[in-house]
């Protein structure tokens, strides 16, 4: 299986509408959406089938069972993040505040105060011609990189037979992007034409080269600042970072996003840009 990760620097530039283009051209029967923070690849990628979710434990956290708390205040003095709170005559932990250090249970003279796991997130995975991946991680919650290597692992090994993968990566280059990028065969950047769009892609470049994973580049809304894309098409050329192309500003991929559709599935500019961005990723990707 041959694995496209589509990124950006930040949220905004077009990434998952890249991403559920590429799925529609390429008619790929596996895909995943990695943002596991704000995961919205399904809403214009059509996946339908059978569901099936499954709870992600994270990090423990702080429980307190009511019917052995006599509320004598310990946990209360010990926790030094403001987790705990008296309500009558107990105590209750805030689970957002909790960072599950133990040192309640440790001071708690009843046992009443102890660790427990913790639904840190759900897992999803809907396969019936097609296989789509993705989790949601509850707010507040850490370990989103292992949570995204979790929904990797699940598409592979739910469509071992497919060829091609496309994931719609995080923005950034933070946890849940190195989990997503490690392992992939192809990076494709989708830029957009500002002063932090140039900065947002060599940050992206160093996260790639790190990792040891090729990258390439397009350049999203073109057209809305005509220098600053041929900066990053200069970048490109000085780096040797492979160019896929432009994509025009078109009113019509907000209205198709804005009702649920791919703009694969719009006759219109944008799509027939992005159309020869997706040929020129897909021969790269073979090239290998």
């Amino acid at each position: 299986m041959k694995k496209l990760l589509i990124l950006s620097g930040k949220g905004g530039t077009g990434k998952t509408t890249t991403s559920a283009a590429f799925i529609r051209f390429s008619g790929a029967r596996a895909f995943a959406d990695c943002d596991v923070d704000a995961p919205n690849l399904h809403l214009v990628a059509e996946a339908a089938g059978e569901r099936q979710d499954s709870p992600y434990l994270g990090s423990p956290k702080a429980r307190i069972q009511s019917q052995s708390c006599t509320g004598c205040g310990a946990c209360l003095a010990a926790c030094r993040f403001g987790a705990i709170h008296r309500e009558g005559n107990c105590c209750t932990v805030d689970e957002y505040a909790c960072e599950g250090c133990g040192v309640c249970a440790y001071v708690c003279p009843t046992g009443a105060a102890e660790l427990a796991e913790d639904v840190a997130g759900q897992l999803t995975l809907i396969r019936r011609e097609r296989v789509f991946s993705t989790a949601r991680l509850k707010m507040g919650r850490g370990n989103s990189g292992k949570l995204v290597t979790r929904v990797k692992r699940a598409l592979t090994d739910a469509a071992p037979q497919e060829e091609l993968a496309i994931l719609d990566g995080s923005p950034g280059i933070g946890c849940p992007v190195i989990a997503s990028t490690a392992g992939v065969d192809l990076v494709l950047v989708v830029a957009e034409p500002s002063l932090s769009g140039l900065s947002d892609l060599e940050r992206l470049l160093q996260t790639a080269e790190t990792l040891n994973v090729p990258m390439a580049v397009c350049v999203n809304r073109y057209d809305v600042h005509l220098d600053r894309t041929l900066a990053i098409e200069d970048f490109c050329r000085e780096r040797k970072i492979p160019f896929m192309g432009r994509v025009p500003y078109d009113p019509a991929v907000p209205q198709a996003v804005n009702a649920g559709k791919s703009v694969a599935d719009v006759e219109c500019p944008a799509r027939e840009a992005l159309y020869q961005v997706y040929c020129r990723t897909m021969e790269l990707l073979e090239k290998g």
